[in-house]
């Protein structure tokens, strides 16, 4: 993703692993409110990632979202579906995540080099047209 294609300030992190320092994950965070907070945070996490996979199945980005901006009330999914999403000539199967906090909106789906790339944004709906601004990473960024 071109910071530039957004409005906003851009942040990005790494998720290393706390052992082999490896990386198991990349963030970027956009501070869409005018200073009061990221209203959307994009993960990619590789395969073998234990952020992948949550006890409680609530996707660790959305609560690294909720602690970006003092939310700390409780949080759990609801429902999950799977729906297509055209890119040019490819389909794309994106898991919708429905959360107990209603004003998070989350989506999943895989990307190249088995990674798989999480969306949660406050306060904002996911449309169709995000999809066109992501710009897979490479899977040798995971590299150790």
């Amino acid at each position: 993703m071109d910071p530039g294609d957004w409005p906003g300030d851009f942040g990005a992190a790494l998720l290393a692993d706390p052992e082999d320092g490896s990386c198991q994950g990349i963030f970027l965070r956009y501070d869409l409110l005018g200073g009061r907070g990221p209203s959307m945070l994009i993960g990619n996490l590789r395969a073998g990632s234990p952020a992948r996979e949550p006890e409680d199945g609530v996707p660790f980005e959305v609560r690294q979202l909720l602690a970006a901006i003092g939310n700390d009330e409780p949080v759990g999914v609801v429902d999950t579906e799977d729906f297509p999403v055209m890119l040019g000539d490819d389909l794309l199967i994106v898991k919708k995540v429905k959360l107990s906090e209603s004003r998070v909106a989350c989506v999943q789906f895989g990307s190249s080099g088995d990674i798989q790339v999480t969306v949660a944004t406050w306060d904002r709906p996911i449309t169709d047209d995000l999809y066109q601004l992501l710009k897979p990473l490479p899977a040798d960024m995971f590299r150790t």
